[in-house]
């Protein structure tokens, strides 16, 4: 048995995962599935680097989080339920020696919200242990997971994430070394993954021939050999390290002591970043295309203006993702930007439950509105999306209790109308209000004087880019890797959604 040391702390989490999967506690919002990061920095604290590291992804998952390092051929391995502070502290990193690391903050998608399901997934292979943390979701999954029950592979969790580790170990296992084994796997994987991977010899990076979540490469200040791996930029930022470029669309990028490698594992890469982590999922200060995501979100704002404007005397956004577009609005309609609400920002999920008594006196954790900054006012509220509509009535209710004689929602984004296999956590198809209501209608059950959504194509020209380049399936259903029948009967209710 190749030796792996599991840092352990008292498991209180098991209780939880019920609680953070039933719909009543899940957010309004499309959620994102995680965030990853690795670092290859021998003579480095690379335990607490990553610990920095996901703490500035933090945003991408909120249900778990884990470090894996490598010292040597032994692998030190904590994770646990719980945001990332929640899960780490100085005792804890100092048990995670080594010359690399993988870590993982994680939203589920695939998988429930267990202890067993955290990130980075170890399994054992005979070149030694292989640490696994990964950003998207798999479509072939039941293929995939039959495959590997038939060869006796000896699954504990329910992650495609575990599946992917296991699929690597068995090319392995069949004598292939790291780079042709892991090519191997991925080749028997459909869907969306951007991948860290760490083992005894390095660090991996790797996405998807699609590219649909991000994955970019940095390098530590002063010292170019060392090598960090993050979701976002953000992730390079928080340790003062330099971006170097993205991992590009079915690439895999291979760093060890003889520097970094590229290798095209996939000769027909198509880009196809999700659209959403423009506008919404990824932080505003993280780089994509050479700028921040904040000046795109303007732009948004700005598009906006330009086809829905409206009389009101005022603008301003849904802390804190709608902001940057309500800015934006702003600027090209001259009407005046203010805070008309207030967020809460030390909310995390919470396992406890308002009474009934509680809701019905309006108990309000993360918003508040500023009374006398609305109060007889026709304002002009912006959101980056709509998804069950049951936040967005509760707010505006509370617009109007605040005493705004006029309620304008403008969205900055299309209307909903699909669901997401690639990574995002969102309802059936039948529970998104816009696959089963027309604008006018929604408008009529959230209770505004107007609603107006971004166009498609306004939304693909502000990025500058080109417009092929995006997966936006979630508002057209045009989904560019092909989702197996008995997948898409899970969340495809509807036949066609109402436009």
């Amino acid at each position: 048995m190749i030796p792996i040391n599991l840092v352990t702390s008292d498991d209180h989490s098991e209780q939880t995962h019920n609680l953070i999967n039933s719909h009543e506690n899940r957010p309004d919002k499309l959620e994102e599935a995680c965030g990853v990061f690795g670092i290859y920095a021998p003579g480095e604290d690379v335990a607490k680097l990553t610990y920095f590291g996901l703490y500035a992804l933090q945003h991408r998952g909120q249900e778990s989080a884990g470090i894996a390092t490598f010292e040597g051929t032994q692998v030190h391995l904590h994770k646990d339920m719980g945001l990332v502070s929640q899960v780490f502290n100085e005792s804890i990193l100092s048990e995670l020696p080594g010359n690399l690391a993988v870590g993982h903050t994680r939203y589920s998608t695939t998988g429930s919200s267990r202890k067993v399901n955290a990130q980075p997934a170890v399994v054992e292979t005979r070149l030694g242990l292989v640490a696994l943390a990964h950003n998207g979701n798999l479509v072939n999954t039941v293929q995939l997971r039959a495959e590997l029950l038939e060869s006796k592979c000896n699954l504990v969790t329910t992650t495609d994430s575990e599946m992917i580790a296991f699929a690597i170990a068995q090319e392995v296992n069949a004598g292939a070394e790291w780079l042709d084994g892991c090519i191997r796997a991925f080749n028997r994987c459909q869907g969306a993954f951007s991948l860290v991977i760490g083992t005894p010899t390095g660090v991996m990076g790797v996405r998807d021939p699609n590219g649909i979540r991000p994955l970019v490469i940095g390098t530590l200040a002063g010292n170019p050999e060392r090598y960090v791996l993050a979701s976002e930029t953000c992730g390079l930022d928080i340790i003062g390290a330099d971006y170097l470029r993205d991992v590009e669309p079915g690439e895999l990028v291979w760093i060890t002591e003889a520097g970094l490698a590229s290798f095209h594992w996939n000769q027909q890469p198509q880009k196809k970043l999700c659209i959403f982590e423009m506008i919404y999922f990824a932080r505003p200060d993280s780089i994509v295309h050479n700028e921040s995501l904040y000046s795109y979100r303007m732009r948004l704002g700005r598009r906006l203006a330009t086809e829905s404007t409206v009389d009101a005397d005022m603008v301003f956004g849904v802390p804190d993702s709608g902001i940057p577009a309500a800015i934006g609005f702003s600027q090209t309609s001259a009407i005046p930007y203010a805070e008309g609400l207030i967020k809460n920002r030390y909310v995390g999920r919470t396992f406890i439950q308002p009474t009934q008594t509680m809701r019905e006196y309006g108990i309000r954790m993360k918003l508040n509105p500023l009374k006398d900054v609305l109060r007889g006012k026709r304002v002009i509220i912006v959101d980056d999306s709509i998804v069950r509509g049951t936040t967005s009535r509760k707010l505006v209710k509370s617009l109007r209790d605040a005493g705004a004689v006029e309620v304008h929602m403008r969205i900055s984004s299309p209307p909903v109308t699909h669901p997401c296999f690639y990574g995002i956590d969102t309802d059936t198809q039948d529970q998104l209000i816009a696959a089963t209501k027309s604008v006018a209608e929604i408008a009529q059950q959230l209770q505004v004087d107007t609603l107006a959504y971004l166009s498609w194509e306004g939304m693909l020209e502000a990025t500058r880019e080109d417009t092929n380049n995006f997966c936006s399936a979630c508002f057209t259903g045009d989904y560019p890797v092909p989702i197996p029948e008995q997948v898409k009967r899970s969340k495809l209710i509807l036949e066609k959604a109402v436009v």
